[in-house]
C-alpha cells in the first residue's frame, strides 16, 4: 500500500502575476524559488513594505500580493579648480554638476558607457517591477553600481501623491536611500508637474525623514513654496519631459535661482549642450537630463559633450558675462588710428 502526502500550496499574486507556491512559505522562501538576489530588491507585501531583516520571519499567507521592485536604468577643470568649485545638497557635497537618467538607452552595457563619460556623480533611477520570468536577467546596480555613483531614486510614472510616496518608500526599502527626486506628473500630452499632487507628496515625504529634490514648473512663486515645505532642492523643468526644446523661460529660472535658498538645477527639456551651458550660465547648481543623451545618435559622445558644456557654462557664470549694449562698441582702442 503506497501513502501519498498532500502537498499544501498557497495561491499568490506577485507582480501582477498568478504564482502557486508550497507551504508553509516565507518572504526569503519566495526570493529564493524565483531566483532573485535579496539584497538587490525590496518587498511589499499587501501594500507593506517587509524590511529585508524580516524576509526570513515574514511568513506568506493565501492571497498575499506581493510586489518586488529593482531599479532600473542619471575643457577639463583641474583638480585644484574642482575641489573649490564644489556644490552641496542635503549636506552632500559633488563636484561634477551634471546628473544624468539610466534609461532609454539601447542596454545597460551603453547606459554604464555614457555615465562614465558624463563624468556624473548622482544618477536617477526608476523603480520597476522585477521580471520574474528571467530572474538572472542583469539589473542596473550589475553596471553603474551604487558604490561608486549616488542613486537618485525618483518617481518617474507616477500622477498621484500616493503613487509618488509608495514608490519611494519601496525606493529607500531597496538601497537604503533618503536623498530622492519627486515628480508628480499631469495626463499626455505634456505631462507637465501637477502642482497641487507635488505639494501632497512633498508633506508626507518630509514627514518620513525623506531629503526631497522637487521637479515642477518653472514659476518663482511654485519655487518657493516649495522651499518652504522642506524641499532640498528645486527642479524646475527648461521645457516638456523628453521634448529637447531646450530653455523656453530664462527669465523665471534666473528669478527661482535668485530667490532661492537651495539648490536649484533646471530638470527636462534639454536638447543639445548649449542648452546645458544656458542653464549653468543663468546660476543653476546642476543640470538634470536623460533623453538629450540616451536619444542621440552617438550617447557616449553627447555625454562627453554635455560633460564639457556644464564645465564652460559654470565658467562663464563664475567669470561673469560682459554688459549687453544696444550700440557697436570696438574692442580696439582708436587712439592712435592710422
Amino acid at each position: 500500500m503506497t501513502t501519498t502526502t498532500a502537498t499544501t500550496t498557497l495561491n499568490l499574486t506577485v507582480n501582477g502575476e498568478a504564482r502557486r507556491v508550497p507551504a508553509p512559505a516565507t518572504v526569503a522562501d519566495l526570493l529564493d524559488a524565483l531566483g532573485i538576489d535579496r539584497r538587490k530588491v525590496a518587498v511589499e507585501r499587501n501594500l507593506e513594505i517587509v524590511p529585508r531583516s524580516a524576509y526570513e520571519t515574514t511568513a506568506l499567507a493565501e492571497g498575499d500580493r506581493i510586489e518586488i521592485v529593482h531599479f532600473i536604468g542619471g575643457g577639463d577643470v583641474t583638480p585644484a579648480e574642482a575641489a573649490e568649485d564644489t556644490w552641496q545638497v542635503a549636506g552632500r557635497t559633488f563636484r561634477s554638476r551634471l546628473i544624468v537618467g539610466t534609461g532609454r538607452y539601447k542596454d545597460l552595457a551603453e547606459t554604464a558607457a555614457a555615465i562614465e563619460a558624463s563624468g556624473a556623480e548622482i544618477v536617477t533611477v526608476a523603480v520597476r517591477r522585477v521580471n520574474l520570468a528571467d530572474s538572472s536577467a542583469p539589473m542596473l546596480q550589475d553596471f553603474v553600481p551604487p558604490s561608486r555613483y549616488t542613486y537618485l531614486p525618483n518617481t518617474a510614472g507616477c500622477h498621484t501623491a500616493e503613487e509618488a510616496v509608495r514608490t519611494l518608500r519601496l525606493a529607500r526599502e531597496a538601497g537604503g536611500w533618503d536623498l530622492v527626486k519627486l515628480e508628480v506628473l499631469g495626463p499626455p500630452p505634456t505631462l507637465y508637474p501637477d502642482m497641487q499632487e507635488t505639494h501632497r507628496a512633498l508633506d508626507a515625504l518630509v514627514r518620513e525623514g525623506f531629503k526631497v529634490m522637487v521637479y515642477c514648473v518653472d514659476d518663482p512663486v511654485a519655487a518657493k513654496r516649495l522651499e518652504e515645505q522642506g524641499a532640498v532642492a528645486i527642479m524646475p523643468l527648461g521645457a516638456p519631459i523628453g521634448s529637447g526644446l531646450g530653455i523656453q523661460n530664462r527669465v523665471t529660472i534666473r528669478l527661482i535661482v535668485e530667490q532661492a535658498k537651495v539648490p536649484v538645477l533646471v530638470d527636462a527639456g534639454v536638447g543639445t549642450a548649449s542648452d546645458a551651458a544656458i542653464a549653468m550660465e543663468l546660476g543653476c547648481d546642476a543640470v538634470l537630463m536623460n533623453s538629450a543623451i540616451a536619444h542621440a545618435r552617438d550617447p557616449v559622445r553627447m555625454a562627453r559633450a554635455m560633460k564639457a558644456a556644464v564645465e564652460a557654462g559654470r565658467l562663464a557664470y563664475l567669470a561673469g558675462r560682459m554688459p549687453r549694449k544696444l550700440y557697436a562698441d570696438p574692442s580696439s582702442p582708436l587712439g592712435g588710428l592710422i
